[in-house]
């Protein structure tokens, strides 16, 4: 067995599950305050790569401007989205609540394609596709790159949660009665969930939008980022975080050793025996808390 290429194959898969954690996130973020897991979360990082675009590429400005500008309107989308959209089905089933995430998400794509059209274009942030070697191993410079801003983004959001409003929407996530007698805006708390995942959005979409181009696609990073969110567990930050480098390593590994006895295509095999066996053995995840329903 060559120990370096299967190194090199853990290493890649690792710094690859980092990015599924961003789309995990989002995720994480909404039904922290909600207990909702938002399936729009993929269009989502779809609308956010193409708001960057449009600010850098049409417009001509520096990616560098364009990003904060995007992060703002995206953060603002996200509480419209709850306060007009979701806020009316506040006390309704939760499969009524799912059903408006899948519509958002279906109207998000359906949108982005009038105006953009279906075609791929490059996110252009300047990181040469020259790998980096790290002994005898070849690491993606990109993948790298997202790895340390979805670690950065952790960190920040653990941060955050330690903050005065931080410590709301904590408590929001714990017990909904307890914090409206207390006198907590739970609307207010899950319209800035909402503001939030639509930001780590923003970040996701730039780096996969370098990564394989923005396009249509990238909203099927939803299941990327559910199965990861589910094994990690969906109320769970640092779940998200090691469940990514978990699925990332299982993938790259089972792939190569798979792909030739099944034909290719494993990955999405492998993604989703690990959600199904998750939900079967552990609903609740490596991190989460035993009191989540299914849904």
């Amino acid at each position: 067995m060559d120990w370096i290429f299967l190194s090199e194959l853990t290493v890649n898969g690792a710094l690859t599950g980092l990015l599924y954690s961003l789309v995990a996130i989002g995720l994480v973020l909404i039904y922290k305050s909600s207990a909702v897991p938002n399936l729009a979360q993929g269009a989502l990082t779809m609308l956010g790569a193409y708001v960057v675009l449009a600010f850098s590429h049409n417009l001509g400005w520096s990616l560098w401007i364009a990003i904060p500008i995007a992060i703002v309107i995206m953060f603002f989308v996200g509480m419209g989205i709850e306060r007009f959209a979701l806020r009316k089905l506040a006390g309704r089933p939760i499969v009524m609540i799912l059903m408006m995430t899948m519509g958002l998400d279906i109207f998000l794509r359906g949108t982005t394609l009038a105006i953009w059209g279906g075609s791929s274009r490059p996110m252009n942030l300047g990181v040469t596709y020259d790998p980096y070697f790290l002994g005898d191993m070849l690491l993606s410079r990109i993948h790298i790159v997202g790895a340390m801003v979805a670690l950065a983004l952790f960190v920040a959001i653990m941060l955050f949660f330690r903050t005065r409003l931080g410590i709301r929407l904590r408590a929001i996530s714990d017990d909904y009665l307890a914090s409206w007698s207390i006198g907590i805006s739970v609307e207010r708390g899950v319209g800035l969930s909402w503001g939030l995942a639509s930001i780590v959005a923003v970040a996701t979409g730039v780096i996969w939008g370098e990564v394989q181009g923005v396009e249509q696609s990238l909203s099927l990073l939803l299941l990327k980022g559910l199965t990861v969110a589910v094994l990690g567990g969906l109320d769970s930050i640092l779940g998200a975080v090691v469940a990514g480098i978990i699925l990332g390593v299982l993938e790259s590994v089972g792939s190569f050793y798979l792909d030739d006895i099944v034909g290719g295509g494993s990955r999405d095999l492998i993604v989703a025996a690990v959600l199904i066996l998750t939900v079967m053995i552990r609903p609740h995840g490596l991190f989460g808390r035993h009191d989540i329903e299914r849904v």
